[in-house]
């Protein structure tokens, strides 16, 4: 899979962020005049991982004499972040501290950073030019977005020993956590210009699913050492497991819904029984809580998590192509009619293959992750190379879509190698390692005083 695809990426789209396999061309997100990074970057630490020596030292070469960042374009904070930031940051890491990796982690941070200082409040712009270091001006930024930015940035004051990237983070947080929430559950917006929640929306799914990730891995990455991001997750996973947790009629199977709520009125909360594919790392997400974290919670939430694992599986196997679409629909009445055993495929949008977005990492059972696969092997994959997302996972033969993105390599193929490797040799230990919401692993580290300052605690 990943020979195919890189293979593909490297003959015809070499040094752009995407690639279309249909017509074997690629493309620069964000009209950016040459890439980014978004696809070599983001799959550095792949390659180092899979040992692929030839593949990596070509894209090495890329990164030292080719990526610049100076380039007059708007680029979205969260995306840079998680995807070229993240992947340079874990690429120093793993290529045993390589300098050209961390000299251009810390170019690029510094032009990202204007997305923070140019902003009203506390809460970053969405989207930052990186020549002109001009914030966009739009209102609102999704919590996911706002929420996700902790990890690569306080590794990186770790690394550099300036406290200027902690600093900027560690205050969106204070600030979010000063917000009234619904029983520790956030909107799935800011206000950029006044911080506050705006939205109708609270969920785990798009919007909102990496804010929760961050408050667990926050915990994590520093050696547990700043004990306000534990009690944010465990009043996180308690509001999840009051207003967003359902069973289906027909299936009993636990799912994972969404509540229209507005902040300035709750009392016109309602539920909707709409479960998004990107929801399914909570299962995993549940599974590191629980063996990270020995309290009262572990054992419910580690059998929370078994259960929405399968459910996620099932949304899978299910399809006529054994992919899963986008967001389901589950039934709540044993009056309506019954679609695919216990719910029904999304058709308000185009199915896509949110590939990389369930966590085979943690799946206890790994001939789950060899079904989808196969799946991945049957459908997705091009007669003339590389692999494509899916128009619909209901039939077949499936349409197609002209995409293969980035987190196919970053996230996908980097799960499924690192499912079926040889357990005895203990690669990336979860013990050692907090991976990023686009599979970049860092280090757990004990932040200085000097970068942490004092820390923070509720007033």
């Amino acid at each position: 899979m990943e020979n195919t695809s890189r293979s593909r990426y490297s003959r015809d789209a070499w040094g752009f962020d995407e690639y279309h396999p249909i017509t074997q061309n690629g493309s620069n997100l964000h009209d950016a005049e040459s890439g980014i990074g978004f696809m070599i970057v983001d799959s550095l630490d792949t390659l180092i991982i899979m040992g692929l020596d030839e593949e990596y030292k070509k894209a090495r070469e890329w990164v030292a004499n080719v990526l610049d960042h100076n380039q007059d374009t708007d680029v979205s904070l969260f995306e840079t972040t998680i995807r070229v930031l993240g992947g340079l940051l874990s690429a120093y890491h793993l290529s045993g501290k390589d300098s050209i990796y961390l000299t251009k982690a810390t170019e690029l941070a510094d032009r990202l950073l204007v997305a923070f200082d140019r902003s009203e409040s506390a809460i970053p712009a969405a989207w930052v030019n990186l020549n002109t270091t001009m914030a966009s001006h739009r209102y609102e930024i999704s919590v996911a977005e706002a929420g996700s930015l902790q990890l690569e940035f306080k590794y990186l004051s770790h690394l550099t020993g300036d406290p200027k990237y902690w600093e900027r983070v560690e205050k969106i947080m204070l600030h979010i956590d000063k917000l009234e929430k619904f029983d520790g559950l956030a909107q799935n917006f800011l206000s950029i210009s006044g911080g506050e929640f705006i939205g109708d929306w609270i969920g785990i799914g798009a919007l909102q699913d990496s804010y929760y990730e961050y408050l667990l891995k926050q915990y994590l990455l520093t050696s547990k050492t700043e004990p306000m991001y534990l009690r944010m997750y465990n009043e996180s996973i308690a509001g999840v497991k009051k207003h967003l947790l359902r069973r289906s009629i027909h299936s009993n199977l636990l799912y994972l819904g969404e509540l229209y709520s507005r902040p300035y009125d709750r009392t016109n909360t309602k539920f909707r029984p709409k479960m998004e594919h990107l929801s399914c790392f909570v299962g995993a997400f549940l599974a590191l809580g629980s063996a990270k974290i020995h309290d009262s919670n572990s054992e419910e939430n580690l059998n929370i998590s078994k259960e929405l694992t399968h459910t996620c599986c099932e949304i899978y196997f299910r399809q006529a192509t054994r992919l899963a679409p986008e967001q389901v629909y589950f039934y709540t009445n044993s009056t309506e009619s019954v679609l695919d055993n216990g719910f029904s495929s999304s058709t308000e949008n185009d199915f896509e293959i949110m590939v990389g977005r369930l966590n085979l990492y943690l799946i206890e059972i790994p001939e789950w992750g060899w079904r989808i696969f196969q799946a991945f092997e049957q459908y997705s994959k091009f007669t003339e190379g590389g692999y494509t997302e899916i128009e619909d996972v209901t039939v077949i033969p499936p349409k197609t879509r002209n995409s293969m993105p980035t987190f196919w390599l970053a996230e996908t193929l980097k799960y499924l190698y690192l499912l079926f490797e040889d357990p005895d040799t203990d690669l990336l230990s979860l013990d050692k390692y907090v991976f990023n919401t686009e599979a970049h692993p860092f280090p757990i580290f004990v932040p200085s005083k000097e970068i942490r300052g004092e820390g923070w605690s509720r007033q």
